[in-house]
């Protein structure tokens, strides 16, 4: 097994430069916010398309570390194919607008620096603009507003739970062009996603959670495998229609992309020759819909560019 040997300096030093817009701090009592959430109108928990896009992440044998593998996540469900038009164009472009929610249980754990989640800003955008090496995808993306909640139980919200829909209700901003993300614990995943088919019908659980310590400079827990705020662009991926990699394993639709090679399994680390299909390529392991440490992950595919410009023509634009 190979590891690509890039620094995370050097990852992060290129590309996109940071847009910033307006900061807004905003600190919610549990008490204020559970009376919002109720407010709201009636509450269903029934999951429409969940999308977690890694694993239950199970503590090794003496560490207290959560794990360090993304696999065995729920099944992901299916998204919705864009109609035959609209279609993107050559010269695409779409900024979408971030509202970016903060959850801590106690004002200090997860309380990320507004430092922190400009790195993952930069990070986000130097993954779409193709600065890693792979192809632009026509998306960049402006922070508008940062939240901050202190509430123990949405901060241990698990998907599709009463809790994550209830602290959704109350933070959610903006229509369906717009990507919230919530940085908490996120239960014992890294992350998960709606697909942007959904946001018609539950328009106020649109977004991603991500894991806190995902975020570039403030994980120890994921160190040197999940520390460079990548798995904010795999969810976005997801957010924008992109499948895994390996969706399908081998068959012929695969990720309905056709320039991503079929791959039968999950990359973990950065396995380099991995080949799991017969057809033509090796696996996708530098994908970033794929499985891989952040340290592999460098490239969107031009056919994975045009998916997420077509799904969000169809789903998100209007």
């Amino acid at each position: 097994m190979g590891r690509l040997l890039r620094s995370a300096p050097a990852r992060l030093a290129g590309g996109t430069a940071l847009v910033l817009g307006l900061f807004v701090a905003l600190t919610v009592s549990p008490a204020a916010a559970q009376s919002t959430a109720a407010s709201s109108g009636a509450f269903c928990a029934t999951p429409y398309g969940l999308v977690p896009s890694f694993t239950s992440l199970a503590p090794p044998s003496g560490a207290g570390a959560r794990g360090d593998i993304r696999a065995n996540e729920p099944d992901a469900g299916v998204a919705a194919e864009a109609p035959a038009s609209p279609k993107a164009g050559k010269r695409f472009r779409a900024t979408i607008p971030v509202y970016f929610h903060v959850i801590t249980p106690d004002g200090v754990t997860g309380n990320v620096s507004a430092s922190a989640i400009q790195a993952q800003m930069k990070a986000l955008n130097q993954g779409f603009s193709g600065a890693l090496g792979g192809a632009p995808t026509g998306f960049s993306f402006v922070l508008v507003s940062v939240d901050r909640t202190t509430n123990a139980t949405w901060f241990n919200a698990t998907p599709s739970g009463q809790d994550e829909f209830k602290m959704k209700r109350a933070l959610h901003k903006g229509g369906a062009n717009a990507l919230n993300i919530y940085s908490s614990t996120a239960s014992a995943y890294l992350g998960w996603a709606y697909f942007p088919s959904q946001f018609n019908a539950r328009p106020e659980i649109d977004g991603i959670v991500i894991d806190w310590e995902s975020m570039p400079g403030t994980s120890t827990t994921y160190a040197g495998r999940f520390d460079l705020g990548y798995t904010v662009t795999h969810e976005t991926g997801h957010w924008l229609g992109l499948y895994h990699t390996f969706q399908g394993a081998c068959n012929a639709k695969g990720d309905h992309v056709d320039d991503t090679p079929a791959e039968a399994t999950p990359s973990s680390r950065c396995p380099i020759g991995k080949d799991t299909c017969p057809d033509p390529g090796l696996d996708p392991i530098h994908n970033f819909m794929d499985y891989s440490d952040d340290e592999c992950y460098t490239e969107f595919t031009a056919g994975q560019a045009e998916r997420m410009q077509n799904q969000y023509l169809a789903y998100r634009a209007g």
